[in-house]
């Protein structure tokens, strides 16, 4: 009898995440606290549901474990089917993005990255004085001259991008959005693309609702694409299973990972260079007028998180159409 009703109590447990992920039952503010950082590990729920459907031995608990399995599966499948991609004209943007763990991440190893990919525009976070020097002594101002880098406290760590070609730094950014670092890239071919360094306060510590508060208001003041193509990189400690993320991607933008069909490429782990990723929060957001051509990610000594690469081809320009 006990272990019949372990059996439902696993059941029932993977059954309920299903209805919460379906639900969206991040989005109630009463529930976000806990919902947040549980709906994060979706996918690997959805292994588990599938994992309990054969390994319970109860025919009722295994076949609510094989339907929340089901439910989960069809949240998730999707990011590793590649979609179908706009016809766009215009110019193919580098994208990398990089959270540097308070400067620890090592500069020879995202330099040596930048050169392999070919790097047109590398947004950074979590980026001291220290990394900025050794940075450039790794060569990263040979390879990209222009940056905007806003001004930080002394012992704090900030954000900033990188570019091979001009950038027209943006207003400063308000205090509430994610977007820490804006400009405006100007590109060879005479097409301009805003693009913005994302990284809100992180939803912790875990259980507390005026993080996981701060880090719903901080996403949802990052502004829709406008006339200008637009890009989002960054670390925005979400993923497509939080209901907030998948709002910002209603405004105009693609996750490039999942239109790429890498949508499950983790990025995140607890600990630098010891355990496997878990999470996938560096994500490069676009302009849905832009096609995606590659997504790839990175591990860089030092840094709890993976670097992440996407291959963006732009809309062609009005003036060339």
């Amino acid at each position: 009898m006990p272990s019949r009703h372990l059996d439902w109590a696993v059941a029932g447990a993977l059954t309920g995440w299903a209805a919460a992920r379906l639900a969206g039952a991040d989005r109630v503010h009463a529930a976000e606290a806990w919902t947040v950082p549980l709906l994060s590990f979706t996918p690997q729920a959805a292994a588990a549901a599938w994992a309990s459907a054969l390994l319970l031995r109860g025919k009722g608990p295994a076949a609510a474990a094989a339907v929340a399995g089901a439910a989960l599966t069809a949240v998730v499948a999707p990011r590793v089917l590649p979609s179908r991609q706009p016809a766009a004209g215009g110019p193919v943007l580098r994208v990398l993005t990089a959270n540097l763990l308070a400067g620890r991440a090592a500069p020879d190893q995202l330099v040596d990255l930048v050169a392999r990919k070919n790097a047109d525009v590398l947004c950074l976070q979590e980026l001291t004085a220290d990394a900025v020097d050794g940075l450039k002594r790794a060569g990263l101002d040979d390879l990209l001259p222009h940056r905007v880098v806003p001004p930080t406290p002394p012992r704090s760590a900030g954000t900033a991008i990188y570019a091979r070609h001009p950038l027209r730094g943006g207003p400063p950014a308000a205090i509430v959005t994610a977007a820490r670092c804006a400009a405006t890239l100007d590109l060879p071919s005479g097409q301009s693309v805003l693009v913005a360094c994302i990284h809100p306060k992180p939803p912790k510590p875990p259980w507390r609702r005026e993080a996981t508060a701060r880090w719903r208001s901080q996403l949802a003041a990052l502004p829709p694409p406008g006339d200008c193509p637009q890009i989002l990189a960054g670390d925005f400690n979400a993923t497509l299973d939080h209901a907030q993320f998948r709002r910002l991607l209603r405004l105009g933008y693609v996750d490039a990972a999942s239109q790429a069909g890498r949508g499950l490429d983790l990025t995140w782990g607890p600990e630098p260079d010891r355990r496997p990723a878990l999470l996938a929060i560096d994500h490069v957001l676009a302009d849905r007028r832009c096609s995606i051509l590659a997504t790839s990610a990175h591990r860089v000594s030092g840094s709890d998180h993976r670097a992440f690469y996407a291959e963006v081809r732009l809309p062609a320009s009005r003036s060339a159409t």
